[in-house]
Formats: C-alpha cells, structure tokens, sequence
C-alpha cells in the first residue's frame, strides 16, 4: 500500500474514533437533560463510529498496512440546546463526507483498486449519515421551542436499534 494512503486512512481512523467519542460527549449530555431517545441515538452513532474506525482497521490488516493510532482530541465538554447540537452533528458528517471523498481521490491517483472499492462503502454510508442526521435537524427546526414536539420526538427517536 502506497506510504500516503496508508497515512490517510490511519487518520481516517483517528477521525472515526473521534466521531465516536464525540457522539458519546452528546450522549451523555442529553441522558444529564432526561433527553433519554436523543442520548440512545446519539450512543448507537456512536458505536456505528467505531465500527467504521474498526473496518478500515481490518481493512488496512488485511492488506499488511501498517496501522498507527494518533492523538484523539478532546470532545467539548458542553453542547448547546437539540438543534444546535444536531447541527453540529451534520456538519460534523458533512466534514468526514469530505475526507473520505479527499481519501478516495488519493486512492484514485495512486491507482490503489482495492481501497477505492473500500471507501465506496464509505461514500454509500455517508450519504445515509447525512441524510438521517439532515431529517433530525428538519424536525428540531419545525418543533422550534415547542417542548411537547421535542418530546414526541426524544420518544421517536428512543426506537432506534443498533441494527439502523
């Protein structure tokens, strides 16, 4: 494997484990509001995170790469209100939806095969983490500051199994 994609996708790595600790900070912070759907869902984005960073891990085993753990920032320690947050969270998505598009053009100009058929994955993923954070943001914005709406939807969103 080409020296730059394997440093590419070990901070890919990094950026998933990232994610996953970022969606468990906001997890908590909603279990702490008695938020309990929204902290369920943002605990099951994050075990989704980790299996990505999980994935290019076997993946890059799989191909003798050699795998490097960097620093993982710090999460922030408060987040504002549901909108806000969930705001973040799309940006957030819409952040890895950029570099995995960055990692896969590097894997193009270095002709590596086998990790652009990897990150197509990836890319099909990110279109779904977009789209389902993107419909969270949606609702909050039509509940506005109507409390019984974020609670209908805190309800809805404590349906979300492992499997979504």
């Amino acid at each position: 494997m080409d020296k730059g994609v394997q440093d590419a996708l070990n901070d890919q790595i990094s950026a998933e484990l990232y994610a996953a600790y970022l969606y468990l900070a906001m997890s908590a912070h909603f279990d702490l509001k008695s938020l309990l759907g929204f902290a369920k869902w943002m605990r099951y984005q994050a075990e989704e995170e980790l299996e990505h960073a999980m994935r290019l891990f076997d993946y890059m085993n799989r191909r003798g790469a050699r795998v490097h753990f960097g620093g993982i920032d710090a999460t922030p320690e408060e987040f504002d209100d549901p909108l806000q947050l969930f705001e973040n969270s799309l940006a957030h998505e819409k952040k890895v939806t950029e570099m995995i598009h960055r990692l896969y053009d590097l894997a193009v100009s270095k002709h590596d095969h086998a990790t652009q058929l990897e990150l197509q994955w990836f890319i099909t993923e990110q279109v779904e983490e977009e789209d389902s954070v993107g419909a969270i943001v949606d609702q909050l914005r039509m509940a506005g500051d109507n409390e019984a709406a974020i609670f209908m939807l805190d309800r809805e969103l404590a349906t979300r199994s492992s499997a979504e």
